[in-house]
């Protein structure tokens, strides 16, 4: 089979990681980058660490809103959908890219593989909600991560095929946590210790759009009771930028600012943080599997799991 995967940030990369190579041992895959993801150095970071195959297809269609960034995405699969005339489109998690390669696939007829189907928020007013919801419906083959995810897809009467395979992030998260856990180097490489400061993301509109919100979360972070390793989210750092918080952090010695970070560098300072606070539902489950406490800054959660 010829099967089109679409690919687009972070934890997608993560998923492809643990699916890609298995996938094209018995099939012929071609990967589409649709560049969601804002920075190209740190996507191939990423690609090279896990050891994923570079992108067949690198679509650079990152920036802008989630209407207009869908609408750019699935005008440009579209015909990469026409010329390569695949078997299956597969489709991971909840991304704008997720939406554009669902749409795509069918509008083209081509049936659709979502890895991570069933998740739900119950909650409309996230854009990614919309996305799972949407996704769901259009996919003929629904790979679910967990038991509550496919009683989800049955309540809702899904017409796709329904199938419990588990969750792909826990084979990436297995394979490397050896490796993770004996990096001491990269937290010590900061000043830190192991367990004597706390990781903290932040990316989604409910958190950094609104100032208010905004100056929440700067207030949070400078209340913090140890230092915080704070990898700043372009749309982050753009907001805190916009409305003049960003120098307030910059000034707090405690307040460690970087860059997003590789998943490997990444992986090394959440196992040895004394406690995680995130929106990221990627991030609640990795700290969840590495046993590290997190807390979760958002009023809900798909992963339900994580929640005590």
């Amino acid at each position: 089979m010829k099967i089109v995967a679409v690919v687009g940030n972070r934890p997608q990369f993560i998923k492809a990681a643990a699916v890609s190579g298995l996938l094209r041992k018995q099939h012929e895959e071609i990967l589409v980058h649709t560049g969601q993801h804002y920075d190209d150095s740190l996507s191939r970071i990423f690609f090279a660490e896990l050891g994923l195959a570079r992108p067949d297809r690198e679509l650079g269609l990152g920036g802008g809103t989630n209407t207009a960034q869908t609408a750019r995405m699935l005008a440009a699969l579209g015909p990469v959908l026409e010329e390569l005339r695949p078997d299956a489109v597969l489709v991971y998690g909840d991304t704008n890219s997720t939406l554009a390669g669902a749409l795509a696939a069918g509008q083209a007829t081509v049936p659709l593989v979502h890895v991570e189907a069933g998740m739900r928020s119950h909650d409309r007013t996230m854009p990614e909600e919309l996305n799972r919801l949407l996704t769901d419906r259009i996919g003929a083959l629904l790979l679910c991560a967990s038991q509550t995810a496919t009683e989800n897809l049955r309540a809702e009467s899904v017409p796709g095929r329904i199938v419990l395979v588990g969750d792909v992030m826990v084979d990436v998260a297995l394979r490397r946590a050896r490796s993770a856990r004996d990096d001491v180097d990269t937290v010590r490489a900061r000043g830190l210790e192991p367990g004597g400061y706390l990781l903290l993301t932040a990316h989604r509109a409910g958190n950094v759009d609104a100032p208010e919100r905004l100056r929440a979360l700067v207030e949070l972070v400078r209340a913090l009771p140890m230092p915080v390793v704070f990898p700043l989210h372009p749309r982050t750092r753009a907001r805190l930028l916009h409305e003049g918080m960003l120098s307030e952090l910059e000034r707090d010695t405690r307040v460690l600012l970087s860059e997003p970070l590789g998943y490997g560098e990444f992986s090394a300072l959440l196992v040895h943080a004394r406690a995680v606070l995130t929106d990221s539902g990627g991030v609640q489950k990795e700290a969840y599997l590495a046993g590290v406490p997190c807390l979760t800054l958002r009023a809900n959660t798909e992963w339900v799991e994580t929640v005590a």
